[in-house]
C-alpha cells in the first residue's frame, strides 16, 4: 500500500502555515506546474496533480484536521474500504473529499447498490482567463483539470484483481445498524464496515482499496456570452467519479476575465470616459465614440460640463442567461490642455474678455459670507 504523502512538503509551506500562506503557496505552484504552460511534460503534470490534492486538503479547515490526525488518502486503515458519506454532512462531508467521495454525500444524489449508500463524486472548482471580448462574445477554452477517475487495476472495485469485496456480515450490505428505543429508532453507520456495506479483505496494490486513481483530464468548456469577473459555470457530472461505482459529481468552473483598455464593467453595463475639447463641450459637436460592435454617432449638447453621462440603451454586454443586453454610459471629460502656444494663449484672453461674472460668487453668497 502507498505511503501516506506530505501535502506540507508538496506545497513547500510549515505546517503551522496560515491559510493564506497555503494559498499562495498553491498559486505559485500552480501556475509553475500547470500544464498549458508545460505542455508535453508529464513530470510537471504529475506535480500539477500533487499541488492540487494537497491545496485541496490543507485549504479546508475541516480536512486539515483530518489529515493532521493521521486521515487521507491511503491513511484509513479500515475494512471494506471506508464509505464516508455514511455519516451525512459533517464528519462523512470531511472525509468523503479526501477519498473523491461526494460533497454532500449520498444526500447529494448518491446511489444504493445493495442497500449501502455509495458515495457521490467530489465536486471540483478550477479557473479560466478569458479575454474581455471572449467574456463579451462567449468562447470555447481549453481546460486541464486534476481529478480521479476509477482505478484501471480493479476497475473501481477497491479490491485486488482476482478478488472481490464480500457483503458485510454485520449489516447485511446496508451499511447501517439499527437500534431502537422505545417507539423510537435510531440508524448508524455499520461498525464493521464503516457504512460501505462490503468489506475488502485484500485491497488493490494500484490505488489501496480507494477504488480511483488520480488523472489529468483535458476538456472544452463552452463559455457562455456575458461572463464576468468571478462568474461561476457548472458542468453537471464533470466532477470526480464516486468512489466504488458512485454518480460523479459537478465541476465549477470560475472565470476571471481581463479589463479592456477602453471599457469599464459596472454590473450588467459598461462605462467609458470620452475626451472632449474645450470647444466641442462649449459649443456642442457630434462625435464618434466606440461601441463593442463598432462605433456610433453621439450628440454633445451645448455647455456639456465635466462628468456630463450619456447612455447608449442595449449596446452593453449581453446578460448570462438571458436575451437582453445592458447599456453603455459615456461620461464625458473636459481634455484640458497642459501648455498653449502663443496663438492658442491670445484665442483664451480674447474668449476670456467676453466671459462676465465671477462663477464662484454664488458659492460665498450660499455660505453666507
Amino acid at each position: 500500500m502507498a505511503s501516506r504523502p506530505d501535502y506540507y512538503k508538496i506545497l513547500g509551506v510549515a505546517k503551522n502555515a496560515s491559510e493564506e500562506e497555503i494559498k499562495k503557496a498553491y498559486r505559485k505552484l500552480a501556475r509553475q506546474y500547470h500544464p498549458d504552460r508545460n505542455p508535453g511534460d508529464k513530470r510537471a503534470e504529475e506535480r500539477f496533480k500533487e499541488v492540487s490534492q494537497a491545496h485541496d486538503v490543507l485549504s479546508d479547515p475541516e480536512k486539515r484536521k483530518q489529515y493532521d490526525r493521521g486521515a487521507g488518502p491511503f491513511g484509513f486503515n479500515m475494512p471494506g474500504g471506508f464509505d464516508p458519506s455514511s455519516f451525512g454532512s459533517g464528519f462523512g462531508d470531511i472525509l468523503s473529499n479526501l477519498f473523491g467521495g461526494g460533497a454532500g454525500g449520498a444526500g447529494r444524489g448518491g446511489s444504493a447498490r445493495g442497500g449501502a449508500r455509495v458515495a457521490r463524486g467530489r465536486d471540483l472548482e478550477t479557473e479560466v482567463s478569458l479575454s474581455f471580448d471572449q467574456a463579451v462574445d462567449g468562447a470555447q477554452v481549453p481546460l486541464a483539470v486534476p481529478t480521479s477517475q476509477p482505478c484501471a487495476t480493479c476497475r473501481g472495485t477497491g479490491a485486488k484483481p482476482g478478488t472481490s469485496p464480500r457483503v458485510c456480515p454485520v449489516c447485511n450490505g446496508r451499511g447501517v445498524e439499527t437500534e431502537s428505543q422505545g417507539i423510537f429508532s435510531m440508524s448508524q453507520p455499520c461498525s464493521n464496515c464503516g457504512g460501505a456495506g462490503t468489506m475488502i479483505d485484500d485491497p488493490c496494490p494500484t490505488c489501496g482499496g480507494s477504488g480511483a486513481q488520480r488523472t489529468m483530464r483535458r476538456l472544452r468548456v463552452n463559455v457562455p456570452a456575458g461572463v464576468r469577473e468571478g462568474s461561476r459555470i457548472r458542468l453537471a457530472g464533470k466532477g470526480e467519479s464516486g468512489p466504488r461505482g458512485g454518480e460523479p459529481g459537478d465541476l465549477y468552473v470560475v472565470t476571471h476575465v481581463a479589463p479592456s483598455a477602453v471599457f469599464k464593467q459596472v454590473g450588467d453595463n459598461l462605462e467609458v470616459e470620452v475626451p472632449l475639447t474645450i470647444p466641442e463641450a462649449i459649443r456642442g459637436a457630434v462625435i464618434e465614440v466606440p461601441t463593442l460592435r463598432g462605433s456610433k454617432r453621439l450628440r454633445v449638447p451645448r455647455g456639456t460640463k465635466h462628468g456630463t453621462v450619456q447612455r447608449l440603451r442595449g449596446e452593453g454586454p449581453p446578460r448570462m442567461g438571458g436575451k437582453t443586453r445592458g447599456d453603455i454610459h459615456y461620461r464625458f471629460v473636459i481634455d484640458v490642455p497642459e501648455s498653449l502656444s502663443a496663438e492658442q494663449s491670445e484665442a483664451i484672453d480674447r474668449l476670456s474678455q467676453t466671459m462676465n461674472g465671477n462663477p464662484r460668487a454664488r458659492l460665498f453668497e450660499q455660505a453666507g459670507r
